[in-house]
Order: structure tokens, then C-alpha cells, then sequence
């Protein structure tokens, strides 16, 4: 780890992080709640909401993926999507729902600004973003998809998504 100048979990809970929130949306897999907290760290997110039956530490799955990030990456737990989500635009952030709906804006087409504060929620492997969510939302964001199949893995989908709204806010 010191050849890598890797951060101790002290030193991660210390530096600033990135003003972004993932809310995990009923999530099945605990196996991609584990992963949602490994990326949220790589990136130093501000931390991550486990809302409704999504799984939360120290779940066996979890701790297999997360590999450690959920010492470092500060979390909450919501008994609904709704209840986070009206506590985070209560707090100023804007909210987008990661979804294919017929209003949204392609990822490609977001314009991040990196004085503000953001959460991006993710759906349920089946059943998508939950549909009390999406009318509190500020925006839905769809990923351009080219091939036979209609969606991407929670995990795939939030690297992408984290990952342009990273290098638009030029950290």
C-alpha cells in the first residue's frame, strides 16, 4: 500500500471529498452494494444512502466486494427512497435518478458544475428506480447503449455515471 501512497482509512475520513451522494434504491445484491462502496471511495465521495431492502454492513456480500471501503465511506440507512431523497434536497443537493424513462437527459448531454452539491439514485436490478422516487427527482439520466441489452449492471452503471460527473467537476 505505501508503493501505491494509498490513504489510511484516518487519512481518507480527513481529506475533502467529492460533493456527490450515492442512494442505493432498494438494491437486492449485496454483492452491488459492496461495490457501490468501493467506487464511492476510489472517487472520495461524500458517502452513500442504503434505502429500503437494500443490505447494509457488515453483510457478508457486502464486506466481500466493498473490500474495506465501508470503514472509509461514511453511509446512512433510509427505511424509504423517498424519506433520503427529500432529506437530501433539503440539504441543497440537486438529484438525479440513473433511468430509462422517457424524460431525461443523456449522460453524455449533464453539465456538472463543481460549486454543487449532487446525489445519484440507483434502481433495483429489476425493477428499476422506484416510481414514488422519480417525480421528487430533479432530472433522470440515461446511459447511451448500443447493444441488444436494455441496461447495465447497478456496479457498471454507477463507474460511468461517477465518473463523468468526476471529471466534469475537475477534481
Amino acid at each position: 500500500m505505501l508503493e501505491l501512497n494509498r490513504l489510511t482509512p484516518e487519512e481518507y475520513k480527513a481529506q475533502s471529498k467529492t460533493p456527490i451522494i450515492l442512494v442505493l434504491d432498494n438494491i437486492r445484491s449485496a454483492l452491488n452494494v459492496g461495490s457501490a462502496f468501493r467506487t464511492a471511495d476510489s472517487f472520495a465521495l461524500a458517502g452513500v444512502y442504503l434505502c429500503g431492502i437494500t443490505a447494509t454492513p457488515p453483510h457478508r456480500e457486502i464486506l466481500k466486494t466493498a473490500i474495506g471501503a465501508t470503514e472509509s465511506v461514511d453511509w446512512q440507512y433510509f427505511e424509504t427512497t423517498t424519506e433520503a431523497v427529500e432529506h437530501l434536497k433539503n440539504e441543497g443537493f440537486t438529484v438525479f435518478a440513473i433511468e430509462q424513462v422517457t424524460k431525461k437527459t443523456w449522460l453524455q448531454d449533464i453539465q456538472v458544475k463543481s460549486d454543487e452539491k449532487y446525489a445519484l439514485v440507483f434502481g433495483n436490478e429489476v425493477k428499476g428506480v422506484s416510481n414514488d422516487v422519480l417525480p421528487l427527482v430533479d432530472d433522470c439520466i440515461e446511459i447511451p447503449q448500443f447493444g441488444t441489452k436494455h441496461s447495465l449492471n447497478i456496479s457498471v452503471s454507477a463507474g460511468i455515471v461517477i465518473w463523468e460527473f468526476f471529471r466534469q467537476m475537475e477534481y
